[in-house]
């Protein structure tokens, strides 16, 4: 007679080794901090044309009031919804000549948009764009 000798097999494995979740974790690292930032700059642009956008409301209003008038508004007469941007990260000012000839409007970033590349956006009644950054101008108002 023939008898069989039983050889044990191994189990087969289930899961994952400890090497291979290493290796994913340092994927997801490095393309986590190639897309972080990219994200951010991208959120921070949005919230730039808000303010651009802002700006150019307040030149506006203050146009029809002029053109009502026939002298830009004072300062004080500015309504408030004017100086709040959407996502509020930006305040609007404004800054009329004493003899609201003249205005210069500027967006100011504020919060999490403090430090942004291009600084404080203005906008003047000559509808003259400027940025607080020097030689960022073109590259900030799309010129």
């Amino acid at each position: 007679m023939h008898t069989q000798r039983h050889i044990p097999t191994r189990p087969s494995q289930k899961g994952f080794t400890l090497i291979e979740v290493m290796i994913v974790v340092a994927i997801v690292g490095i393309l986590s901090s190639i897309a972080y930032p990219s994200y951010t700059e991208y959120v921070r642009k949005g919230h730039r044309a808000s303010a651009k956008a802002a700006l150019l409301q307040a030149a506006q209003w203050m146009e029809r009031a002029a053109t009502a008038t026939g002298a830009y508004p004072a300062t004080t007469s500015f309504p408030d919804n004017l100086k709040t941007v959407e996502g509020d990260r930006y305040t609007v000012s404004i800054n009329t000549a004493n003899d609201r000839s003249s205005y210069t409007l500027t967006a100011t970033p504020k919060g999490a948009q403090s430090g942004d590349k291009c600084g404080n956006f203005t906008l003047t009644n000559t509808g003259a764009k400027d940025v607080s950054v020097s030689g960022k101008k073109a590259e900030c108002w799309g010129q």
